[in-house]
């Protein structure tokens, strides 16, 4: 039995790893200024992994896919969210430090900004995980919706990791026609997007 709980351990701790979601616990997730394409590469620690699924590009609708809101399980077609701008922040896995710290900055610093943009978390860990993870940390004035079925809304965008099958880290800003207006995809998934640039597009965009 203990060798087992070690293996699973092991095997818990090098996902983790892979998912480009560990931090030290004294240090502080960098940010990233820079960006690569949709349906290219992403680093993690010198290794590529390549962006599998449809590439979207700035000027594009964004493509129809269900996911599902964790809060109250239904599905939710982003592509027919019209009305406010959606700013979307992608990431790996929701319950590990870099994703948890995105998550926070975009919960808490985003309270200052528009009534006119809707905050989303999306990840492939499932509903009830987002759910908990949303409570315990006393975040629930963003939305969580999951891609965990089959990864469907991650491959309409070439943002499913291949291996892992997990979300780029990316932040994606969408005007209030469905058209994606910015992108930013973390070269280095270890690192954290640049949050305030996207805001600041955000603003931008809820004032036109």
């Amino acid at each position: 039995m203990n060798g087992r709980i070690i293996l699973s351990t092991v095997l818990f701790a090098m996902l983790l790893q892979l998912t480009g979601c560990t931090a030290n616990k004294e240090a502080k997730p960098q940010i990233d200024p820079g960006t690569v394409l949709p349906g290219t590469k992403v680093m993690r620690a010198g290794k590529a992994i390549n962006l599998i699924g449809s590439p979207i590009e700035v000027g594009q609708k964004l493509p129809s896919s269900f996911l599902v809101d964790a809060m109250t399980m239904q599905d939710v077609d982003l592509s027919r969210e019209h009305g406010k701008v959606l700013f979307l922040s992608l990431v790996p896995s929701i319950d590990t430090k870099v994703c948890e710290a995105q998550t926070h900055y975009l919960a808490e610093e985003g309270d200052r900004i528009s009534p006119d943009i809707r905050r989303i978390t999306i990840s492939r860990d499932t509903p009830f995980a987002q759910k908990r993870f949303a409570e315990s940390a006393k975040l629930t004035d963003i939305q969580y919706l999951s891609d965990y079925k089959e990864g469907v809304f991650g491959r309409s965008l070439g943002l499913l990791m291949d291996g892992p099958r997990l979300l780029a880290r990316s932040v994606i800003v969408v005007d209030k026609q469905g058209l994606v207006r910015y992108i930013q995809v973390v070269p280095e998934i270890t690192n954290l997007p640049e949050m305030e640039k996207a805001y600041d597009r955000a603003l931008e965009i809820a004032r036109e």
